[in-house]
């Protein structure tokens, strides 16, 4: 075949076909591209929709069996054996509400719905509740917990209950993937017109290449954790949304597998 029936033969191929690099590729229609957008935008909604009413199916039972524990409490025999069974119940409950939530603000996140109630607050009390929170929890885990916190106020701009959610949140991630007797550290600080605070511990640590997908939506790094360990992949997303919706920045740092992992949350300051 000569050189200009070569070219004829290529010109006059199907449009929807082109060669880069020797591979024939072929280029949908722009109806189909746009139909095959609007099918991905639906189910992105559905999927957001079917989160939504996840949580809310599950918190009404939730709280049905909140209640009745709260009832065995005041009616049972307290023997040793009753209090081990109610303490796991509790704690099982308060892991199951705290998942339920995560997924009801998910929703409300990703549907622009959630709105903040802000006030002039101080970060030091938003963090020693959140801490209070998760005493318990802290203390059964046989974690060694340091926290170092300003004397004096550090006030900022914020919704107290979403900010207190964001280092329970931390703090519980902390705990979940360090091993009993770890340790635990609070470490707030003012640096600037900035106030700060790192969640460090000294548990599984976090790879290099899992770093920059640490905060992506149901990532969960299964291979550096048990999967009785994994929760959802849904609370470091909801954490770097509510500290992005004050105006905020998260970081994730971590030496590599073993050697702990530190989280640092920044927010403008009230001067």
């Amino acid at each position: 075949m000569s050189e200009g029936a070569q070219d004829a033969h290529f010109f006059g191929s199907d449009s929807s076909d082109s060669s880069v690099g020797g591979i024939s590729q072929r280029v949908q229609p722009p109806g189909q591209t746009r139909s095959r957008l609007e099918e991905l935008t639906t189910a992105n909604r559905r999927k957001d929709e079917f989160l939504a009413m996840l949580g809310h199916e599950l918190r009404s039972p939730l709280g049905t069996i909140d209640n009745a524990i709260r009832l065995l409490r005041c009616q049972a025999a307290e023997t040793p054996a009753w209090q081990r069974t109610h303490a796991l119940l509790q704690r099982q409950v308060r892991r199951m509400t705290h998942l339920v939530d995560d997924l009801l603000d998910l929703s409300g996140i990703t549907s622009g719905h959630l709105r903040l109630q802000l006030e002039r607050i101080d970060l030091c009390v938003i963090v020693r509740n959140a801490i209070e929170s998760l005493e318990s929890n802290i203390r059964e885990s046989n974690h060694q917990l340091t926290v170092l916190l300003p004397d004096e106020p550090v006030w900022v701009q914020g919704d107290a209950n979403r900010l207190e959610q964001v280092f329970v949140n931390l703090l519980a991630n902390a705990s979940r993937y360090t091993n009993a007797g770890g340790e635990l550290t609070v470490y707030g600080h003012t640096q600037g017109d900035l106030a700060v605070v790192r969640v460090r511990d000294s548990g599984i640590g976090i790879e290099p290449h899992v770093l920059p997908h640490i905060f992506d939506l149901f990532w969960r790094a299964d291979e550096a954790a048990s999967r009785s360990k994994a929760g959802l992949g849904v609370g470091l997303t909801v954490v770097r949304n509510l500290v992005e919706l004050h105006g905020g920045s998260i970081t994730a740092a971590s030496a590599g597998t073993g050697k702990g992992s530190e989280f640092t949350v920044f927010l403008s300051r009230e001067l």
